[in-house]
C-alpha cells in the first residue's frame, strides 16, 4: 500500500495530551492537549508546508548563499531557498527515517545523511519524541559516522497555537536580551544588539506583550534561564489558554518568526519558535558551530506543553 505523503504515522498519546509524528523529516504534524492544537497542523497526505514541525539538521535556518569555507576548502550547497538564494534548514527535512523503538508514548526514530555534494560528511541522526505530563519532550542525538570532523547544528520548526485567533491576537513572553538583525531583503545577519535599543524595543518581550502586526524572522540569544539552565517562551490567548516551549543549554539560540505569508490562508497561523544549537549562517560566523569529530556525538532537546 501506498504510504501517506508524510510518510508513515506514529500517534503518541499520555493523559490528555496526543501527538502524531511523521516520519518525513521526523516531523512533528500535530500536537494536541485536550483537544486543543499546540501547534499547527497538517494532513498526513499533505506535502508538508512551510517546514511546518520538521527536525532541522545538520544546520538550522540559513546558510548564505548555499556557500561557506570548513577546513579549508570552500564549498556550495543546493539553494533550497530560491527566493534569497540560500540553502535552508538543513538535509533531514525531506528524508524518511525509520522506528527503531516506539511505545504507546514514545518513538525512535533515526536515517542518516550520506555525504553528498556540499556536504561531504556522513551523520546518523537520531529524533526521539516522549509524551508525558509535562508535555512532548523532543532529543535529537547526531553521530558522525564518517571519517572527517563536520560542520553541525540542529533545531526544531514547530508553529505554536496559543488558542482561538492568529499571531496578532496573541501574547509572547521572550526572555531575551539580544537580536540578530538582519537586512529586509535576504534575512542575513548584519549585527548583534540588545532587544531595547533595536527599533525602540520592538523585539523585547522580556515582559509578556502583544505581538499585534510586530514582524518578526529574527534569531534572538542572551536567554534567561532558570537555576537548571531551562530557558522558557510563553506564548498566550486573551482567553487565557497558551502554549510554552522550553529547552536547555544545548540550545543558545532561538529563532522566532510571526509565519507572515503572501498566502493568506498560512499567513500568521502560528508562532514559529525555533531553538537552535547555533544561529543562522553559523557555517560561515562559526558562531556556536558544533564540530562533529569522527565518531562523537552532539544531543540537543526541547518540549512543548500547553498553558
Amino acid at each position: 500500500m501506498t504510504s501517506p505523503l508524510s510518510g508513515t504515522q506514529f500517534v503518541l498519546t499520555h493523559g490528555d495530551y496526543t501527538a502524531t509524528i511523521a516520519s518525513v523529516g521526523a516531523t512533528l504534524r500535530s500536537l494536541r492537549h485536550a483537544g486543543r492544537d499546540l501547534v499547527v497542523p497538517f494532513d498526513a497526505d499533505e506535502v508538508r508546508p512551510v517546514y511546518r514541525g520538521a527536525t532541522l539538521a545538520p544546520w538550522p535556518n540559513r546558510v548564505t548563499g548555499g556557500r561557506y569555507t570548513f577546513g579549508d576548502v570552500t564549498r556550495q550547497l543546493a539553494l533550497t531557498e530560491p527566493a534569497r538564494a540560500h540553502a535552508l534548514h538543513g538535509l533531514v527535512g525531506w528524508l524518511d527515517f525509520v522506528d527503531l523503538d516506539q511505545a504507546a508514548d514514545r518513538v525512535l526514530l533515526a536515517t542518516t545523511v550520506e555525504a553528498q555534494e556540499g556536504y561531504p560528511f556522513r551523520l546518523q541522526v537520531r529524533v526521539e519524541f516522549v509524551l508525558g505530563d509535562d508535555g512532548l519532550r523532543t532529543t535529537v542525538t547526531t553521530r558522525n559516522t564518517g571519517a572527517d570532523a563536520a560542520p553541525y547544528g540542529t533545531g526544531p520548526h514547530p508553529y505554536l497555537v496559543a488558542g482561538e485567533g492568529r499571531v496578532n491576537d496573541w501574547t509572547l513572553t521572550l526572555p531575551a536580551e539580544r537580536v540578530l538583525t538582519v537586512t529586509e531583503d535576504r534575512l542575513i545577519p548584519i549585527v548583534l544588539t540588545d532587544v531595547a535599543a533595536e527599533g525602540d524595543g520592538v523585539f523585547d518581550f522580556r515582559a509578556p506583550r502583544a505581538i499585534g502586526d510586530t514582524f518578526i524572522d529574527h534569531a534572538f540569544t542572551g536567554l534567561g534561564r532558570d537555576t537548571h539552565g531551562v530557558a522558557e517562551v510563553r506564548l498566550t490567548a486573551p482567553s487565557g489558554t497558551g502554549v510554552m516551549m522550553r529547552w536547555d543549554t544545548s540550545c543558545p539560540w532561538v529563532q522566532v518568526h510571526t509565519a507572515d505569508h503572501v498566502d493568506t490562508a498560512l499567513h500568521r497561523l502560528g508562532l514559529a519558535v525555533e531553538p537552535m544549537t547555533c544561529p543562522p549562517d553559523a557555517f560561515n560566523s562559526g558562531i556556536d558551530l558544533i564540530i562533529l569529530e569522527p565518531g562523537a556525538y552532539a544531543s540537543a532537546s526541547w518540549s512543548i506543553a500547553a498553558l
